[in-house]
């Protein structure tokens, strides 16, 4: 389950961090040309980088938040059927970076990032600056999980005096206390770091549970094991969503009006990309794997996780609803941020709790969508 960059946990893929070498070679004058065009654009370029036109007119670069996955693949349907290109807009589309996201597209990395409201908080609360543009989940897609084999876990009770296989997120933490305690138990756990692979961690017995998404590695034990015993924060007292994710700018880039009209862009020809992913859930897979050739994606995991997406209805809180809103459920944001500050989630620059809790509508803005 993804939290921020740094709290990845494994699926069949290894989330090691690609390559930020530079690639790109011009001449002379044309490094100088595109130096006056691209100034404080992204300077994490990879092999693994996807120009997603052929023209160089209206730059974006995206970062994901993980290896590319079905939450991703608006973006690659919208390349694949020419949507950029009809927008007027090149989309760069870059890999994950150590540093996440969030602080690629705050220091100028990055023009937008693949991020979550809750991140943002955290963040802000920090001293950035970044704002949600585009929401994609509409309901929970986290599961906190034990191997299906551990038959002394039938319930987040258990998880007490367990093991967390986790990166110290203070987020996750205050849900996994709220889940046992709203469970009957005291709330008392310890925590191990998660390898590159959190199903390895469990089965090698140094963890007891740990964070999941549902649409992706969830459907990856479904296919492959191992089997897992999962519950769901809503269901254990946690309230709000916790997982309201989607696309990231940094404040200051939107006072161009340049960016703004590009932004509007790309949000529209996104949102068609997922629009069509709904409706054609198979080829949209399809898309997604032959796109990422390097992310070496099951093609009956990204099929099944299509399948599920769909008729769950998680983009769209409607099973098989075909059109994705992209909006903000603003009281279940706010309720959750307010959950997190009342735990003690979030900290300042130094270290200290903020005097009070992160305001939805200063994270959100539904200006680009249509």
């Amino acid at each position: 389950m993804r939290i921020s960059c740094k709290t990845q946990v494994g699926t069949n893929q290894s989330r090691q961090q690609p390559s930020r070498k530079q690639t790109r070679r011009r001449s002379l004058l044309a490094l100088v040309a595109a130096s006056v065009l691209t100034l404080g654009l992204s300077g994490c370029a990879s092999t693994n980088s996807h120009n997603f036109a052929a023209s160089d007119a209206n730059p974006i670069s995206f970062m994901l938040d993980w290896t590319p996955n079905t939450n991703h693949v608006g973006i690659y349907v919208a390349n694949s059927k020419g949507y950029y290109q009809d927008s007027g807009i090149t989309v760069k589309i870059l890999p994950t970076a150590q540093a996440g996201a969030e602080t690629s597209v705050e220091n100028g990395v990055a023009d937008i990032g693949f991020s979550k409201l809750s991140n943002l908080a955290d963040f802000n609360a920090k001293g950035a600056h970044l704002k949600l543009v585009f929401n994609l989940a509409q309901q929970p897609i986290a599961r906190w999980c034990s191997l299906a084999s551990r038959t002394d876990i039938t319930s987040p009770k258990d998880f007490d005096g367990k093991t967390f296989v986790s990166f110290g997120s203070a987020e996750q933490t205050a849900v996994v206390k709220q889940m046992i305690k709203y469970a009957g138990g005291k709330g008392d756990f310890t925590t191990v770091t998660s390898g590159t692979n959190t199903f390895t961690t469990l089965t090698s017995g140094k963890g007891d549970f740990a964070g999941f998404y549902v649409s992706w590695e969830g459907v990856q034990s479904d296919l492959q094991g191992p089997k897992l015993n999962c519950f769901t924060q809503s269901d254990w007292g946690v309230p709000g969503n916790p997982d309201q994710t989607g696309f990231a700018v940094k404040d200051s880039w939107l006072k161009d009006p340049q960016h703004k009209e590009n932004l509007t862009k790309f949000i529209q020809a996104t949102k068609r990309g997922y629009d069509w992913a709904l409706a054609h859930p198979d080829e949209a897979a399809d898309i997604l794997v032959s796109q990422t050739p390097t992310a070496h994606i099951d093609p009956q995991q990204a099929r099944t996780s299509m399948k599920l997406i769909t008729q769950e209805g998680y983009w769209t809180n409607q099973p098989k609803q075909t059109t994705v809103p992209g909006r903000l459920n603003m009281q279940d944001a706010q309720t959750y941020l307010n959950f997190q500050y009342e735990a003690g989630s979030y900290q300042d620059s130094k270290g200290k709790p903020v005097k009070q809790a992160p305001q939805a509508h200063n994270l959100w803005t539904d200006e680009f969508i249509r």
